[in-house]
């Protein structure tokens, strides 16, 4: 497909409006406006964020626009992605058992912005470490300065670039650990994102690992829907 040349603060007001559509604001508790308060401080840095690393065919964005699970839980925003061009919502695999999403919590090395919202700048899909052993890639990737993906951000992605989910381009997000060895992970299943995990020490193929450059924070704590 063909891409619009990158403007940091013209794709802001695109991935608002995408959360909004998708009934981000409700999920929160807020109203319309209240979200757009509770994000917009985040603007001005996104307008400032560079277009270098602006390569969506190869699996690189500049920014993501990142909700939190304590604003929209993670049961209620995996189900609001589809794939490009796909109707078919996207769904958490059975395989976490009752209770396991609250243990898959960032990990002591991704260090998470204060506020419900932030940005994840430079973004990579990850596809090199196809066929790579997950805790390996993890390794390389903190080697680099960089930082493995959460859960929220995987979904944060699919959200907003539903494009760089495709077969065998798929991506684990070692940024959410549960004290185990699992990783979780996001790929096509049933014509639709699923996510679900694998073992840190099984090599697959077709999944990477995400992974990103830094997290900037600039938005406050949702605030009460019931505030005056």
């Amino acid at each position: 497909m063909t891409w619009p040349p990158f403007d940091g603060a013209a794709e802001f007001d695109r991935q608002v409006r995408t959360l909004t559509d998708l009934g981000y604001p409700a999920m929160s508790g807020l109203d319309p406006a209240r979200f757009a308060a509770l994000v917009g401080p985040l603007r001005e840095r996104a307008a400032a964020v560079p277009a270098g690393a602006y390569d969506p065919e190869a699996g690189r964005v500049p920014f993501l626009l990142v909700v939190t699970r304590d604003a929209a839980p993670i049961e209620e925003t995996m189900p609001r992605t589809a794939l490009y061009r796909g109707r078919l919502p996207g769904f958490v695999d059975h395989s976490f058992e009752p209770g396991a999403l609250e243990r898959f919590t960032a990990t002591p090395a991704t260090v998470l912005p204060d506020g419900d919202a932030y940005l994840l700048c430079d973004v990579e899909r990850g596809e090199e470490f196809c066929g790579a052993v997950p805790r390996a890639a993890m390794d390389v990737i903190a080697g680099r300065g960089r930082t493995c993906l959460t859960i929220e951000e995987g979904i944060a992605l699919v959200t907003h670039f539903p494009q760089l989910l495709v077969t065998n381009k798929c991506f684990s997000l070692g940024g959410s650990r549960s004290g185990d060895r699992r990783v979780p992970a996001i790929w096509i299943s049933r014509r639709a994102p699923k996510l679900g995990w694998w073992w840190e020490g099984n090599p697959h193929t077709w999944l990477g690992m995400a992974s990103a450059g830094t997290r900037t924070a600039g938005a406050v704590a949702a605030p009460s829907a019931m505030a005056d």
